[in-house]
């Protein structure tokens, strides 16, 4: 991922060193068990701990001759150590140290990313709570439907991050596993007790049937509940973009002091933000896609999938990580304009309150076909005219016989009166 979108934490997850010191951490736990096992001597194990060094600048250099970058690894792992070093790499392929060592990785990615995505929830909540008699207009097909509240709506994205968080730790779980079983996974160099061993050290599970690698359809569930994440995240702000248009203005992401929203226009403020976390959940849907085709290999393997891996895991779980934080932001220091809320509950003049003015009539006795053209004329009518509803309803029905509680009616609270069900559930998720 570019420097622009990466923060510094999971950042410093995917940089050559630590893959590099996952890859050592393998290694050393391989031969330490295998003295143990009694196949190493204890000295030697000993000394590969003590003396096992690195630099990545060595590593590069020795890769520009071998053209294979655990080899090279090896090679300037084992200099380091001297005649012990022999022992390092003993009976395992490149792939044992590569996908366990990945494992480690996204571990320690995962447990960025879930922690952002939990302050994204709670975040959410926080302000849903505060907003819960807040009462807005609701929109379907983008056109007004009924009132609702701010914080109903918020609601509905705080549920939908919960279930991202549960998902997000579901499939970093999923990716907790490593293989030592060798060349095409038939444990002929070292036995399932080592590599049980060696991923209990590790803290990690141990892959029930691997080939010369594990399975990938546990990195492409990691980069679907990423990509999912990141729609959840791109629906939010979608949500924040709309209701920041000029017309509409009920919401405005946070806008700093001293920033600047158009090199030619000083009156702009735009919704970068949501719209950059917009753009990346295009990306890292991308990257679910190359996941899915990373899972159907030749054989026992190829390495068609390597290449992709070192871009898409790392840069989606940095892009998520970033997405996250902005969205958070975003939440937390939003500006929401209770006043303009009111305001464009009355654009449609009262048509909004169409569906209580339909039961209410056929609560007085009305048929309910002749009720809804009664009720929908005179609420068009209302719209087009600029003439309030409730006014043309109560003279459609002068002589009619027929009386309505208008009160009732056109009582924008009255959609709230089942909200605090929600609220509760909600309250539930802190």
């Amino acid at each position: 991922m570019i420097p622009r979108y990466t923060r510094e934490e999971i950042g410093a997850v995917w940089t050559q060193r630590r893959k590099m010191e996952g890859w050592l951490e393998v290694e050393l736990a391989v031969t330490e068990a295998l003295g143990e096992a009694g196949v190493v001597p204890a000295a030697d194990a000993a000394a590969c701990r003590e003396r096992a060094g690195f630099t990545v600048e060595a590593v590069e250099e020795r890769e520009r001759t071998t053209n294979h970058d655990v080899a090279a690894f090896v090679d300037v792992v084992s200099s380091s150590i001297g005649p012990e070093g022999r022992w390092i790499h003993y009976g395992l392929t490149s792939s044992d140290v590569l996908d366990t060592a990945l494992a480690l990785q996204i571990a320690a990615a995962g447990e960025i990313v879930v922690a952002g995505a939990r302050a994204y929830r709670d975040a959410l909540v926080e302000r849903a709570l505060e907003h819960r008699e807040t009462v807005c207009v609701g929109r379907t097909h983008g056109i007004h439907a009924e009132p609702t509240s701010f914080g109903l709506r918020l609601a509905g994205f705080a549920f939908e991050a919960d279930r991202n968080l549960i998902r997000l730790e579901r499939a970093f779980a999923a990716t907790r596993f490593g293989k030592l079983s060798g060349a095409v996974g038939t444990y002929a160099s070292l036995p399932p007790t080592v590599e049980a061993a060696v991923m209990e050290r590790l803290g990690i599970g141990v892959e029930d049937a691997s080939t010369q690698i594990v399975p990938r359809d546990r990195h492409a569930e990691l980069l679907a509940a990423v990509a999912i994440a990141g729609a959840g995240l791109e629906r939010f702000a979608t949500e924040i973009r709309n209701l920041q248009r000029t017309e509409v203005r009920e919401v405005e992401e946070p806008f700093g002091k001293g920033q600047k929203g158009s090199s030619a226009m000083p009156h702009k403020r735009n919704p970068i933000t949501t719209e950059r976390i917009t753009g990346l959940a295009r990306v890292l849907r991308g990257y679910a896609q190359a996941g899915i085709e990373n899972v159907a290999l030749w054989h026992e393997r190829d390495i068609s999938h390597s290449g992709a891996e070192r871009v898409i895991l790392p840069d989606a779980t940095i892009g998520l990580d970033y997405m996250q934080h902005l969205a958070t932001r975003v939440v937390s220091g939003m500006t929401v304009h209770t006043e303009r809320m009111r305001e464009n509950l009355e654009l449609t003049h009262g048509a909004i309150y169409s569906q209580r003015a339909l039961t209410a009539l056929i609560d007085a006795g009305l048929v309910r076909d002749d009720a809804y053209r009664l009720v929908q004329e005179n609420a068009q009518r209302a719209w087009d005219t600029r003439t309030p509803f409730r006014d043309l309803l109560a003279e459609a029905l002068e002589g009619t016989g027929t009386e309505i509680d208008l009160d009732a009616v056109f009582d924008p609270n009255a959609y709230l009166t089942h909200a605090g069900e929600v609220f509760d559930r909600l309250s539930g998720l802190r």
